[in-house]
């Protein structure tokens, strides 16, 4: 059975505010963590926040599968998929810092359909559906008119386990107005879908981070585009303004030749 995106997006909003407010409202505990990797940290938070978010949605749609950045199954079925990144920004959150996010979103027949991403320390909601406006707090989204590499800031991640990844940061550092690592992918689409910067792009990315942002983002007029897919929940992604998207597509692709 097929629900309508609004439907959807209400039950997204929903799961993202319950995940966002868990993770607030337990701010002291930001240092407990649950496993500890090279440049990252999982937290008992993430698992947490993410039960919380699974809870709203299953009381609204048992049947609905579920994708979660600590767990679930990646389907591509009939029955919607609900994705969810219940802290994105980890790392940020842990040092206090308020560029983080918990992102939410829903696919339907092969389509992310809608999409919540709730920064709760910035108190912003960020929204889309398929067939309407990216609001943030209400308020329309609209990309930027930037037309020059120069005049451009790119956000993007730190390249770790990729091949002429510092080739390409500094490639893309010479080209660009400023390159910037804020360590929130959810956040960086976000900030794209509201003009302030003008590209994004991660060497390796999870479906996690970007399905309810890059969802918000196109909906606000970017150009989003996976230039490699590697499986099924991970690729080579790049979203800008539009009018730079050719020109940040050739030089990454030349400096990764």
């Amino acid at each position: 059975m097929s629900h309508l995106p609004q439907q959807l997006l209400e039950v997204a909003i929903e799961a993202a505010y319950a995940a966002g407010s868990h993770a607030l409202s337990n701010f002291e505990r930001r240092h407990e963590v649950f496993q500890r990797a090279a440049h990252d940290v999982k937290l008992q938070l993430d698992i947490e926040c993410q039960a919380r978010a699974a809870e709203v949605i299953q009381r609204h749609f048992p049947a609905h599968d579920f994708l979660g950045e600590e767990g679930g199954a990646y389907t591509d079925t009939a029955t919607p998929l609900w994705i969810v990144d219940p802290i994105d920004g980890t790392v940020n959150f842990s040092h206090g810092l308020p560029l983080w996010c918990s992102s939410v979103a829903v696919r339907q027949a092969g389509r992310v359909v809608a999409g919540a991403v709730f920064a709760p320390m910035l108190e912003q909601l960020y929204t889309a559906t398929i067939d309407g406006p990216a609001l943030c707090n209400n308020a329309p989204l609209h990309v930027s008119e930037v037309s020059r590499l120069d005049e451009a800031i790119v956000f993007t991640g730190i390249f770790k386990d990729q091949p002429l990844s510092m080739d390409l940061f500094v490639a893309l550092s010479r080209s660009v107005q400023k390159l910037r690592i804020y360590g929130s992918a959810a956040m960086d689409l976000c900030l794209l879908a509201a003009g302030r910067a003008e590209g994004y792009f991660e060497s390796k990315i999870y479906l996690w981070d970007i399905a309810a942002a890059g969802l918000i983002a196109e909906r606000a007029g970017a150009h989003v585009e996976v230039l490699e897919q590697y499986d099924a929940v991970s690729c080579r992604y790049l979203a800008t303004n539009g009018p730079l998207h050719a020109p940040l597509k050739q030089l990454i692709l030349g400096t990764q030749a």
